[in-house]
């Protein structure tokens, strides 16, 4: 079943050369029990580990079942270890986080064969741990764990075990015990090879192969004529994966165990969650700042309106001196009603005048902003009162004395008090109260609810006792037609007004929507600066990932070669940790977007600020944490992956 040919092992220590294996020829026929001696030194155990596909000869052919095992690649390497060879380790290497039931069935995994689980609870029974199949590994004694580790090679049905030292570590009674275990799988018809460096434990083989120097000195026949079974070996094994178990079943089996792996190093694994925690929940409250102080930008820019251009009477220069606003250009009535026929891209104009005014109301008294304004100035600036109504254009046309309020004059005038129907006086001249305007906030210029508006001819006419008007307000249909326009308007007014080439400075026209563009700008940069902020609390959550992960793979190197040794290839690996570093990731993110929205709920409760917390951050921290994950974990992942089977399992 197992033939070497010229053999050779060397390994580099520094600048010597060790040669373990020394042109090593070896015949073992199927259901022969064969027992490896010789000295610290001498090889058999790096003859083991050939023989076990644990490590590779430097030289030489090795012939398993009649086929050619070198150049095999590695994933079809673990395959065979998996199902052909079952190993029984000196120091048992069982899992400590894990039951002797979850220890016995960790072949079936890379198998695709969990569901046949029932298979390792009946291999624990057979090797005597009925009664102990739930313990763990440090509640069971040296002898126990070796019939759990013993459970474990034999779980898949290996028609080959293979035992380094199986009862080195043990007292007479659990030798004893062992060797009878081992001699009745013999028995059964397994090929069994046994590393050992004592006589009697050799005894009991029926070959005993002596070893010195990597070179094989005697091969024995042995006294010991146990019955032996018709071994049930495969007729030609095929090196591939016969799994059946769909990839989902193989992924849940994964997800499992990195939740162990997990859950049996809490501090460290929570150390790695908490740096994305921290990174999600401020990943998360930084874009709910910037979305609060958006809403809040939003919200003072519909005082401005949409789509305005202002036409302002400007100071002209007379021999590079600067004069008052409107001396060369005054606007009127008449600029307003050309302006309202000049194209069908103007929506709604409307004129406006504007002066400081002391208002009364009995007792009290309060200065305020006093603008005039037309009928369409309630839409044009979104000004549409929360309480009354606004006035009506034959209001206008009759110069009557009404007026709405904003929010700052009504609550210095009236208090809480409903001031619709009330009687102010404006400069000393009464006023009626029909409404009371929405209320638009503070800017850092002034406050924009500490304002009464009144048609614009009784303000011109009846209180401020001018004949021309500040400003026209003019919206347009498109804003992408809104440079055209001012144009064509900067064009009628030079034509009405018959200005000079030197006196076209003498009015401008303001574009408001470059305002809220402006406004808007500097929102979504400043939104993008907070979350960039945040985002490299994420990276600095993700390299803590990496290094915890790096550490872990450290720490369970031994860990990783027992799963190569029991089937697990490149790729079993490579899944497995990047999974618990998705995993972490995920539980980081979870907890992250938690914070985040504890954090702003409770800034916006204490201080006030405005924080909104948006389904488009939750999804872009939670999918930012999962590529965190993946990122930082494939490294550690790939590295794991990577390790040769025997150097892992000898590493101290």
């Amino acid at each position: 079943m197992i033939e070497l040919k010229e053999v050779f092992k060397t390994y580099k220590m520094g600048d010597t050369e060790v040669r373990a294996l020394n042109n090593v020829s070896l015949k073992i026929s199927a259901g022969e029990f064969v027992a490896i001696m010789g000295p610290s030194g001498s090889g058999k155990s790096t003859l083991m580990h050939v023989l076990g596909l644990l490590d590779q000869p430097d030289a030489g052919n090795y012939v398993l079942d009649k086929r050619e095992i070198n150049g095999l690649s590695e994933e079809k390497l673990a395959i065979i270890r998996n199902q052909l060879i079952g190993f029984v380790f000196q120091q048992f290497h069982l899992l400590a986080r894990l039951t002797a039931l979850d220890n016995a069935e960790l072949p079936l995994i890379y198998a695709g064969k969990r569901h046949l689980r029932e298979k390792a609870r009946q291999k624990i029974e057979l090797v005597g741990l009925k009664d102990r199949i739930s313990h763990r590994p440090n509640e069971l004694s040296g002898g126990q764990q070796q019939r759990v580790a013993i459970a474990r090679a034999l779980v898949n049905d290996p028609p080959i075990i293979l035992a380094d030292e199986p009862t080195g570590n043990l007292d007479s009674k659990s030798k004893e015990e062992i060797l009878n275990i081992l001699k009745q799988l013999n028995q059964e018809g397994k090929t069994l090879i046994i590393v050992t460096h004592e006589r009697e434990i050799a005894e009991h083989a029926k070959r005993i192969i002596f070893m010195r120097d990597g070179e094989i000195v005697s091969d024995e026949k042995n006294n010991v004529n146990p019955l032996i079974v018709s071994p049930d070996i495969p007729d030609g094994v095929e090196f591939e994966n016969k799994s059946t178990a769909s990839t989902g079943a193989k992924f849940i089996d994964y997800l499992r165990e990195a939740c162990f792996a997990i859950w049996s190093h809490k501090l460290r694994s929570f150390l790695s969650i908490l740096g994305i925690l921290i990174g999600v929940g401020a990943v998360i409250a930084m874009l709910a700042l910037g979305q609060g102080a958006k809403a809040a930008i939003e919200k003072q820019l519909t005082g401005l309106g949409s789509n305005l251009l202002v036409v302002r009477a400007g100071s002209p220069k007379l021999h590079g001196v600067a004069l008052e606003s409107g001396t060369v250009t005054r606007f009127t009535f008449q600029d307003v009603d050309a302006l309202r026929n000049l194209s069908d891209e103007i929506v709604r104009v409307s004129p406006s005048v504007s002066g400081r005014g002391q208002i009364v109301y009995f007792n009290k008294n309060w200065n305020t902003q006093v603008e005039g304004v037309d009928v369409d100035y309630e839409y044009m600036r979104s000004f549409t009162p929360e309480v009354g109504r606004f006035f009506s254009a034959s209001e206008v046309r009759m110069r009557e004395k009404v007026a709405l309020l904003g929010t700052t004059v009504a609550r210095e005038l009236f208090g809480e008090a409903n001031p619709i129907g009330e009687v102010i006086k404006i400069n000393l001249i009464n006023f009626q109260v029909i409404g009371v305007l929405p209320e638009k906030g503070a800017t850092t210029f002034r406050d924009q609810d500490d304002v009464i508006l009144i048609p614009v001819t009784t303000a011109m006419f009846r209180v401020f006792g001018k004949q021309y008007v500040d400003a026209i307000f003019i919206e347009c249909r498109d804003p992408q037609a809104m440079d055209a326009l001012s144009d064509s308007i900067s064009a009628m007014i030079i034509k009405l007004h018959r200005l000079r080439k030197d006196n076209e400075d003498s009015f401008e026209i303001r574009n408001m929507a470059d305002i809220k563009k402006t406004l808007e700008a500097t929102t979504k940069t400043m939104s993008l600066l907070l979350g960039a902020i945040a985002a490299i609390s994420l990276f600095v959550g993700g390299i803590g990932i990496m290094n915890i992960m790096l550490v872990s793979v450290t720490e369970r190197t031994r860990e990783i070669g027992l799963r190569k040794a029991i089937g697990a290839n490149n790729r079993d690996i490579l899944v497995q940790f990047l999974i618990e570093a998705v995993l972490m990731s995920v539980f980081g993110g979870v907890g992250g977007i938690l914070l985040g929205a504890g954090v702003s709920a409770l800034v916006t409760t204490i201080a006030g600020w405005s924080m909104i917390v948006s389904l488009s951050s939750v999804i872009l921290a939670t999918v930012f944490s999962l590529i965190v994950g993946v990122v930082f974990g494939l490294w550690p992942a790939k590295q794991a992956s990577r390790l040769d089977p025997i150097e892992a399992l000898r590493y101290e």
